[in-house]
């Protein structure tokens, strides 16, 4: 009974937490107790509470416990520890405390009074209830004052930081001891590539520098002779290197034109470029590309193909190129189209040389809109500006006077006759020399038959080199001299009724010439077909039967 009525006031009283660590050490089960009241955290050095009052409390009050509580009382003769630092104000100095075995461990965490004085404050710990904080900024702003802007390495240790330098900012340990066995390798390899390739290189050098291997390569590079010198072998080098490159650079072929007997067809020709000249391509966001055809394309096509070889050689692929001039030309009256393929690649440039026309360059008038088109022969064409798609533009049309005079009068070289017009706007320079040709023609006729009245025009007309002849039915042209006309006159009146001539026959066979090249094209494009499926089955061994 006597038990019953002093356990109350124990659990009532606050117990030690030297009581409480003693308790446990003593592994008596049975004596834990669940106390209701909040437990009282132990004081750590330097508490509001001096060790003093708390050895008053402790000792101000004896209780005699029962023999089931002698745990209790005998642990409750050991006091709490008391601090080892000295109170604000109180200069004597601390007693000195025995502690039991069970409070050993408070002995090495008492700090001494110099090494309290010495120490830095504590920062105030963490609120660990409200997640675990991350140190990264600390230590990324640690790394920075030490070693510079580098970057964070999450497997070092950060308490060791001193024992890691980084290797880009020098230090004991040299840079290839961050390489691995398979870097080292690699970069032996890598050496032992780039001695191979300049050993290649050299030897490549002095295999094309040598002399010609024959007769006829000496003929073909007249500019580098074989010999022995730095100057002779670097032109043989040259030769050969720019021979290597030719395939790329150069037409796909010697000749771009075929052969052909000089009198069934015009002894001049008219070579075209395309882009900006016959039609215009430009691109909306509303209709994607389109094609505007020049204004008098038809007319000038159709009439000069009586004068000229019509040639269209263009910078554009052939395979955008070749939709256009179906819709531009269907009846084909252009008859030889050349694509870039025929073009030569010179300084980043496409450049259309004339001399792999197989044709007489005397002969020949190129007309384009980029003038470095024809940097090799300028002395052979005539530049124009581009056209922008003006439906008003007459440019085109008022060049045919010009070019009609050209193959109608049958001048033995173009290029004197370009030369004179170069720097001028060819069609208002020529309308003005036929201005002054006709008023000269109609002086001197009129001069002659007023001192011979009947035969000033044979005799005009012999002065001129003409002979008296008619031109399939046609007047001849000493009576058209007798009537006032010029020979030029003449030969742009018979230019005008072959032209009506062949409007009519495009009018009453253009459909039936239409259907019968669709037709021929069906026909190759259905042999093309049969030999590629003949080619297949033979690559398989299989044999069609017939």
């Amino acid at each position: 009974m006597l038990s019953r009525a002093i356990l109350p006031l124990v659990r009532a009283r606050p117990v030690p937490s030297a009581v409480r660590l003693s308790i446990t050490a003593a592994q008596h089960p049975r004596c834990y107790a669940k106390s209701n009241k909040p437990k009282v955290p132990y004081k750590l050095p330097g508490s509001s509470k001096s060790p003093k009052s708390e050895q008053s409390e402790s000792s101000s009050e004896s209780k005699d416990y029962s023999p089931h509580e002698a745990e209790f009382a005998e642990s409750t003769k050991n006091t709490p520890p008391q601090s080892t630092g000295v109170e604000a104000g109180d200069k004597s100095e601390p007693s000195q405390r025995d502690y039991s075995p069970h409070e050993a461990e408070f002995d090495a965490a008492a700090p001494s009074k110099d090494a309290a004085e010495t120490q830095p404050p504590q920062k105030p710990l963490p609120d660990l209830t409200q997640g675990i904080p991350s140190t990264l900024a600390a230590e990324l702003e640690a790394a920075r004052k030490k070693r510079g802007p580098t970057s964070l390495n999450l497997t070092e240790d950060p308490s060791r930081a001193e024992d890691y330098e980084d290797p880009s900012a020098g230090g004991d340990m040299p840079k290839d001891a961050y390489e691995s066995s398979l870097d080292r390798r690699r970069a032996r390899l890598a050496n032992m590539a780039y001695v191979l390739f300049l050993l290649g290189g050299i030897a490549g050098t002095i295999y094309l520098g040598r002399n010609w291997d024959s007769e006829e390569e000496a003929k073909k590079h007249p500019d580098a002779p074989s010999g022995w010198g730095l100057g002779l072998f670097y032109n043989r080098i040259k030769a050969r290197l720019n021979d290597i490159t030719k395939y790329y650079k150069d037409p796909a072929f010697e000749k771009l034109l075929p052969d052909e007997d000089p009198n069934m067809r015009q002894p001049y020709t008219l070579v075209l470029s395309l882009e900006d000249l016959l039609v215009h391509s430009e691109w909306t966001r509303e209709h994607g590309w389109r094609v505007a055809k020049r204004p008098g394309v038809d007319y000038f096509l159709r009439y000069l193909n009586q004068y000229y070889e019509l040639v269209l050689f263009t910078s554009v692929p052939s395979m955008m190129a070749d939709q256009v001039l179906r819709k531009l030309d269907p009846y084909r009256i252009i008859r030889w189209p050349l694509f870039r393929e025929a073009t030569k690649y010179k300084d980043g440039e496409y450049v259309k040389d004339l001399s792999y026309l197989n044709r007489d360059l005397s002969k020949v008038i190129l007309i384009d809109t980029v003038e470095a088109h024809a940097r090799e022969q300028p002395e052979n064409a005539i530049i124009l500006p581009k056209w922008k798609g003006d439906p008003k533009d007459k440019t085109l049309v008022a060049l045919i006077p010009f070019l009609e005079y050209v193959a109608g009068m049958g001048i033995e070289d173009v290029r004197p006759v370009l030369k004179s017009f170069e720097g001028t706007n060819i069609p208002e320079e020529f309308a003005r020399r036929e201005k002054i040709m006709r008023e000269k023609f109609q002086k001197q006729l009129a001069e002659e038959q007023a001192r011979r009245p009947r035969r000033g025009v044979g005799a005009l007309a012999s002065l001129l080199g003409l002979k008296p002849r008619t031109l399939d039915g046609e007047q001849s042209a000493a009576e058209g001299l007798e009537q006032g006309k010029m020979l030029w006159d003449q030969i742009r009146e018979r230019g005008q009724k072959n032209y009506q001539l062949m409007e009519k026959e495009i009018r009453e066979n253009g459909e039936k010439w239409l259907a019968e090249m669709a037709a021929e094209e069906e026909k190759a494009r259905q042999e093309q077909m049969k030999n590629m499926k003949g080619s297949l089955t033979s690559f398989f061994g299989v044999t069609s039967s017939k």
